[in-house]
């Protein structure tokens, strides 16, 4: 049996893809890239933001045309963040689709992979049945998504940090449903399909899943370096976002398991370990004893943290053991919350030699009344003062940040206060995200949005400041060696190409036209220890260089985000 596979998303997304690739191996199914080959495509899906979602909807109707023209027997899976969080929602909306099912269902993915054949296989019979437009836009169907998500009650829930209800709610959705029963009302349009057997549905409306050292896994990454998932799951109650619905509440590895995952890794060759979750600094909380409740605020946090146990698991105490493991690697640190920062973790990354100097910290505003709307947990001056710590006691430390425009209530003071920190703090790494009013969000229902027009005229003003920052930044660099991981040859034809955007960075770079004029001899791509596989900078190495190890090199120019250099 082969199988296709399509992720989309971030980096925790793409642990969870490779964990279902590992899990087809082992169970003997044969993966291709080819989609038309493949007996069954799955497409791991991103829900963070709208764009996120027309991206993973259009995908999905892209593979159904090519399954409609090349293999109409070929089942269509659908797993990840969307089905999530629209459960109940895609089964009507994308009647293309065969099964979908949640992120606890990953490690299991071979047995859905069968169901969902069988369930094709079913609909294949009915040759008389209506067929839907596949070629309808994605964005058609995400309007039509967003239009009948009022019609359902999950939408209702609260943060799980703040709802009983949602704490408690474990039950699996499964279907196929019974013969004859009758579905919850949702209207449909009347192009609407109506299959005779309805779309297996294995989504748990609250996931409890956590990857563990035993779960097979395929890497997609290149063999220097790897992802490692510490935790998953959020209890932050940030009005704008979702990831708490579709992720369900923070759930941390224990910390054995996830030193015997790393001492893998650095065998197979791996010299950057890239530590992910939800929150990084929350890691090992909710594992301590006797805990009531998640924790939120700087002060109850700290307070916590002082209170723990000795043996107790924490960022602090994972770095410090990771540190202790033998080889030559990085370990990066990403996605660290502002309002879970303490001295001791400041002090950790300070004695640890390999820990990255480097901070990703997403702070979303610096305006009072912008924090408190979004309900971050922290204030003006608490940023401005951790931030002064970090760099004081970490020489060398990049700060890699994220803010958001265009929030609702955001008035021209605000923003240009925004700006004004931007060129005060001097952010070594910065994303803009324009607003994406996400139906579920306390946000979304907040009163004075602003314009898309407004939002895209404030992410080019700021993105117009960190460029000026970012060039600074660059030009000190030059006449400095710095070590660096070389990736991958390159040619200078690539280096035009230099628009970066994520899902969870926002716009990072707009199109570079260089700051210095690269010659034609042969380049290679590398990272310094301020730059994230995929969304920060990158340092051109010309020469030959060793592939997928370390290097030190002098830098001898900069474009307005990268960096040149040569062989010292």
């Amino acid at each position: 049996m082969r199988v296709s596979l399509i992720s989309l998303g971030c980096a925790k997304n793409l642990v969870d893809t490779e964990i279902m690739l590992g899990s087809l191996l082992k169970d003997g199914l044969e993966i291709v890239n080819d989609a038309a080959r493949a007996d069954a495509v799955i497409v791991n899906t991103c829900a963070f933001i709208d764009a996120a979602q027309e991206e993973s909807i259009d995908t999905i109707l892209e593979s159904a045309q090519v399954r409609e023209a090349q293999n109409r027997g070929q089942a269509l899976i659908v797993s990840g963040c969307l089905p999530q969080r629209f459960r109940g929602e895609l089964p009507r909306l994308l009647p293309e689709v065969d099964a979908f099912m949640g992120i606890d269902q990953v490690a299991q993915v071979s047995s859905i992979v069968q169901q969902a054949l069988q369930q094709r296989a079913q609909r294949m019979r009915n040759a008389e049945r209506k067929k839907r437009n596949s070629k309808s836009s994605a964005a058609a169907r995400l309007a039509e998504l967003n239009q009948h998500l009022a019609a359902t009650t999950h939408d209702q829930e609260e943060h799980p940090s703040g709802s009983e209800k949602f704490d408690k709610t474990k039950a699996a959705i499964t279907q196929p449903a019974p013969r004859g029963a009758r579905p919850a009302r949702v209207d449909l349009p009347a192009s609407g399909l109506r299959h005779p057997a309805p779309p297996l549905v294995n989504v748990h409306v609250r996931p409890s899943y956590i990857p563990d050292y035993a779960t097979p896994r395929f890497r997609l990454t290149p063999r220097h370096f790897a992802y490692l998932k510490i935790a998953e799951g959020c209890n932050h109650p940030c009005s704008f976002c979702v990831i708490p619905r579709m992720r369900g509440g923070h759930r941390s590895r224990p910390q054995a398991d996830i030193i015997a995952e790393a001492r893998q890794l650095i065998a197979d060759g791996v010299k950057e370990l890239n530590l992910i979750s939800q929150d990084s600094t929350y890691y090992g909380f909710d594992l301590r004893p006797n805990r009531a409740a998640s924790i939120a605020s700087p002060e109850k946090f700290s307070a916590a943290a002082k209170n723990l146990p000795a043996t107790a698991p924490t960022l602090c105490t994972l770095l410090r053991e990771l540190n202790a493991l033998p080889g030559h690697f990085w370990i990066r640190l990403l996605y660290t919350h502002p309002a879970h920062w303490t001295d001791e973790l400041i002090q950790t990354i300070a004695k640890c030699p390999k820990v990255a100097r480097y901070v990703d910290m997403p702070l979303q505003h610096i305006h009072e009344n912008m924090l408190e709307r979004m309900r971050r947990e922290t204030s003006r001056q608490y940023i401005v003062d951790l931030i002064r710590k970090i760099r004081a006691d970490i020489p060398g430390i990049a700060i890699r940040t994220t803010f958001i425009v265009g929030f609702p209530g955001e008035t021209e003071a605000c923003f240009q206060a925004l700006l004004e920190f931007i060129r005060e703090t001097q952010f070594e790494r910065l994303g803009v995200f324009t607003y994406s009013q996400e139906a579920g969000t306390r946000a979304a229902k907040m009163d004075d949005q602003i314009p898309d027009g407004v939002k895209r005229r404030r992410r080019d003003q700021a993105m117009a400041e960190q460029l000026q920052v970012a060039r600074r930044i660059c030009t000190s660099f030059v006449g400095r060696t710095i070590k660096v991981l070389i990736e991958q040859e390159t040619s200078a034809d690539e280096l035009r190409n230099a628009n970066v955007f994520s899902w969870e960075h926002g716009l990072i770079r707009e199109t570079s036209a260089g700051r210095s004029a690269l010659d034609p001899r042969r380049y290679f791509v590398a990272r310094g220890e301020a730059d994230a596989p995929d969304i920060d900078g990158r340092v051109y190495v010309r020469g030959e260089q060793p592939l997928g190890e370390f290097a030190f090199v002098k830098i001898i120019g900069h474009t307005d985000y990268d960096l040149t250099a040569e062989p010292p």
